[in-house]
């Protein structure tokens, strides 16, 4: 590691343990804990689908199976890469430029927000009913709380699902490219 601080970190898996050591909130500790283990969790089950997926297709022409192989990394990567972005960003800012615990603070923030989006696609693209083991299935009722927020998601189109981890993922972008305008 040289003094200016360029080697500080090797590749993605150095960063977790460079933005742990050198972040100040607990907050955004907390976020790089949880979005690591996410990260590698979702990054294993997306390598095993892939690994089914060719299994299956073993022996087959191209073509369509090919086009599917390459949208399971495809999807993969859109839904790993920014659960990751948020330390990378961090990692990346506390070494160019030096600690900033408000901006480690929304970087974590963001990755939250990121993460509860994901769930919000999963209720939009839930069908009304689904076959599953062989059994028809329909979704739950929605009750509790936040029962009016669960139906108005219920009521939008499946389609429109990619839309809640798109907005946060480009506003995560933003915010993590932005500069310090104290430092600027």
């Amino acid at each position: 590691m040289t003094a200016d601080g360029e080697n500080t970190y090797d590749g993605v898996i150095g960063a977790f343990p460079y933005a742990l050591r050198a972040s100040d909130s607990r907050l955004f500790k907390l976020y790089a804990l949880l979005g690591g283990l996410l990260g590698v969790v979702l990054t294993f089950y997306f390598g095993a689908a892939l690994a089914v997926q060719v299994a299956n297709t073993l022996g087959t022409a191209g073509g369509t199976f090919t086009f599917l192989r390459s949208f399971y990394i495809f999807f993969g990567l859109l839904v790993v890469a920014p659960i990751l972005a948020p330390v990378l960003f961090v990692a990346r800012r506390h070494r160019r430029e030096g600690g900033d615990t408000r901006y480690d603070l929304l970087m974590a923030v963001t990755g939250f927000v990121f993460l509860l989006s994901l769930y919000l696609a999963l209720v939009i693209s839930m069908p009304a009913e689904f076959t599953l083991d062989g059994e028809t299935v329909t979704r739950p009722t929605p009750s509790g709380l936040f029962a009016p927020v669960v139906s108005l998601l219920y009521e939008m189109p499946p389609l429109s699902s990619p839309l809640p981890p798109l907005v946060v993922g480009v506003v995560m972008l933003l915010l993590g490219r932005r500069r310090n305008p104290e430092k600027a």
